[in-house]
Formats: structure tokens, C-alpha cells, sequence
């Protein structure tokens, strides 16, 4: 037995530095925005989940700092001790209304919503059947829970169809948990289809709209919009720190299930409150949205852009069109391994373009992913796809 109970961290960093796993902080030294300052270096951000170009905006920064100056830098407590404001109903009641649904509830972070939530509706005598993309919270959130689990290969119906006819009527209850937009692939849940299937089964169905709240649909309702989903039973998740540009995450859906986990899910009872700053600047993001449908149309003018020009610019990148005409804000260039990843990463870091790595455990094949925001200009997206001709070269799948 070793002397130290700590040794074996060591080891284990070991192991993780040989599998080119190892991360480390990077440290922005400007503003959020289409370009930002690193290590003293402008680059152009191809790595950010500001869709819409929200975080640096004044007026949200104004609203954040008029709330700070109004109700303090803190909630304090528990929003069912100390830590409720006004300001939090005002936001619940605008993302129900972005959302169609009858009302909604805002948790201290996304992450705190997927694994609240999804541990509050199911238990030990119930069965989660869940999407082998999700991300961490609702794979994490399902452990929590101590439900029965069970995947299904990446948005693979038939295979989630026969899980369901084998194993539903085993248990009590049925949650089927899909991301909407998978925020490493960008591609999107079959949500009519899974919607189909909850009915039929008797199942509940949460989706994770993180990275579409804001971005899809006709007025930024995300897809379930996008999808003419909107008035469907359902469970919606989504967070306040992507195209919201601010923090914090919530849930939307009838009020006896809002009633039930103000009640009942421990990640939103026992944490402080969301700050006034946070759940202000959200609040004038939602309006801004609303506003603003323009945002969202740069947006997808972004994307059509980036599309064309790897086309016709470059015939081996251009290939990946057929993985992405879901479009989605996110596109992935899969590669070998975690250190082509990282040396791609870096040659795209000396071109001025910011699109870091992304390797395992986060994904299970490594690669590079390139997200647009509404604030890229034309010529941001010329030099990333000039500086991607240039460094991959690796077949494409």
C-alpha cells in the first residue's frame, strides 16, 4: 500500500499528457465577440457559443450593471429563502412566452437544470432511455436519477423504437433525453419522430435546447419551433449562456410540472439564486432577440457563406456538406487523433483563426469544431476556410 493517498494522481496525469488529453486555460483578454485578444494576439473566434454576438453587447452589459447597482452583486440564498427578485419572475414569464409555453423556471446554470430536473422526474423504478451524443448533464443527470438506463445509437429511431417495445412496460415510468442541436456534431434530434414515439410508449421527453434557444425557429423559440413542435407536451431545457449571451439555465413547460420542481429538484432549491446581473442581462437578451429577428438571419447567411466557399474553394472540405444540411451554426472536421487535433489547432492558431481542438473524453473521435455567430464578417469566414484548405488534409469521411 503506498504511503501517500494522493500518489496516484500523478499517475493518472501521466496518463492523461500521453494521450494528448491534457487541457489547460486560455485566457481571453478581451471583450467576447467575431474576434478576440489571446496571449496578446488578435484572433479571429471560431470557438464561441455567442451565436447571435450578445455577450459583448452594451446593452446588456448596461442592463447587467443597472441590476448590480439596483439589487447588488449577489441573490444571497436559496430563491425560497432570500435569493428571489422580481427580476427572476420578469425572466421566467419572457422565456415562457419564447418558448409558448404556459410558464417556465430559471436554475443557477444548464447543467444544474439537465441533472435537477431529469433526477426530479424519474427514479429508481423508472427507465431513461437517452441519445449516445447527450451531453455530460443529462448523461449525469440520468445516473443521478438511479433510473434504469439504456442508450440508443446517435438518433437512431428504429434502434430507440425497439428499446421501448422491449423495456417500457417494465417500469413505471419512461424519459426519453435528447440534446436538440449536439453541440459537438451540430446536427439535430428527430424531434416529430421522437415526439411520436413518447406518445405512443407512454414516455415523457426532455430536450436539451442549449445550443438552439435563440438561434432556431421563426422567432428564436428554438426547435422545437423550428420543428412546428410548439404547444406539444414536452419537457424543455435550455441555458442562458449561449446565444443569450449571459448565465444560467431553465426549464419550460405546463405549470404543474414548474410547480412540481420548485418543489422537489435539489439543484434548484438548495443553490443560490441566479445574480441580478445575470438574469438581467438575459432578460434584455430575450427582448433584443424578439427585436431583432435579423440576428438570426446574418446567422444563417453566415453559414450559407461558409458553406459555398467550402465548396467551391475547396473541393475536399466542401465534401462535408452532406453532414450538414441540418443547418446548424456548429461544423465539425473529424480527424485521426487527439494529436493531429491538437497540431491542426494550433497551425489554425497561427493563421489568426481561435478553433481549438476538441478530443476525447469530451467526444469520442477527435476534431476540430468551427461555430459562426451572427457577428462574423465575410472576410472572417474567407481566412478560416483558406487557413482550413491549408492545414487539413486528412480524408474526409
Amino acid at each position: 500500500m503506498p504511503s501517500n493517498p494522493y500518489h496516484w494522481i500523478e499517475k493518472s496525469l501521466s496518463t492523461i499528457h500521453k494521450a494528448n488529453w491534457y487541457r489547460s486555460v486560455k485566457t481571453i483578454e478581451s471583450i467576447p465577440g467575431a474576434t478576440i485578444k489571446l496571449e496578446g494576439k488578435k484572433f479571429i473566434n471560431f470557438a464561441s457559443n455567442d451565436y447571435l454576438g450578445l455577450a459583448g453587447d452594451p446593452r446588456l452589459i448596461e442592463a447587467a450593471i443597472q441590476a448590480t447597482k439596483e439589487f447588488g452583486t449577489g441573490s444571497t440564498g436559496s430563491r425560497l429563502l432570500t435569493g428571489h427578485r422580481e427580476i427572476h419572475q420578469e425572466l421566467e414569464l419572457e422565456i415562457a412566452k419564447l418558448k409558448q409555453t404556459e410558464t417556465a423556471l430559471v436554475f443557477s446554470s444548464g447543467y444544474l437544470a439537465n441533472i435537477g430536473v431529469i433526477s426530479s422526474v424519474v427514479s429508481k423504478r423508472d427507465l431513461i432511455l437517452s441519445d449516445k451524443y447527450n451531453h455530460s448533464s443529462l448523461k449525469n443527470g440520468a445516473i443521478l436519477s438511479g433510473a434504469e438506463i439504456i442508450e440508443y445509437s446517435h438518433n437512431n429511431i428504429e434502434e430507440l423504437t425497439n428499446k421501448l417495445e422491449q423495456y417500457r412496460e417494465k417500469y413505471r415510468r419512461s424519459l426519453i433525453i435528447t440534446d436538440s442541436v449536439f453541440s459537438m456534431d451540430g446536427d439535430l434530434c428527430k424531434l416529430p419522430l421522437l415526439l411520436d414515439l413518447a406518445e405512443k410508449y407512454n414516455s415523457m421527453l426532455l430536450v436539451d435546447e442549449a445550443h438552439a434557444t435563440g438561434v432556431f425557429g421563426m422567432n428564436g423559440g428554438g426547435c422545437v419551433e423550428h420543428f412546428n413542435c410548439t404547444g406539444k407536451e414536452l419537457i424543455q431545457i435550455g441555458t442562458l449562456s449561449k446565444a443569450l449571451g449571459s448565465l444560467g439555465g431553465y426549464v419550460a413547460g405546463s405549470k404543474k410540472l414548474i410547480e412540481f420542481l420548485r418543489n422537489r429538484t435539489p439543484s434548484w432549491i438548495y443553490t443560490t439564486g441566479l445574480t441580478p446581473a445575470d438574469t438581467a442581462a438575459a432578460l434584455t437578451a430575450i427582448k433584443i432577440i424578439k427585436k431583432e429577428p435579423e440576428r438570426r438571419l446574418k446567422l444563417w447567411q453566415n453559414l450559407e457563406t461558409l458553406l459555398n466557399l467550402l465548396e467551391t474553394e475547396n473541393q475536399q472540405l466542401g465534401a462535408k456538406k452532406k453532414n450538414l444540411n441540418e443547418r446548424s451554426p456548429i461544423i465539425c472536421f473529424p480527424l485521426k487523433n487527439a494529436a493531429e487535433a491538437l497540431i491542426i489547432g494550433e497551425k489554425l492558431k497561427q493563421a489568426g483563426i481561435f478553433a481549438p481542438a476538441i478530443r476525447p473524453p469530451t467526444v469520442n473521435t477527435s476534431r476540430i469544431r468551427i461555430s459562426l455567430m451572427a457577428t462574423h464578417e465575410t472576410n472572417h469566414i474567407q481566412q478560416l476556410v483558406a487557413a482550413l484548405g491549408e492545414v487539413i488534409s486528412c480524408p474526409v469521411e
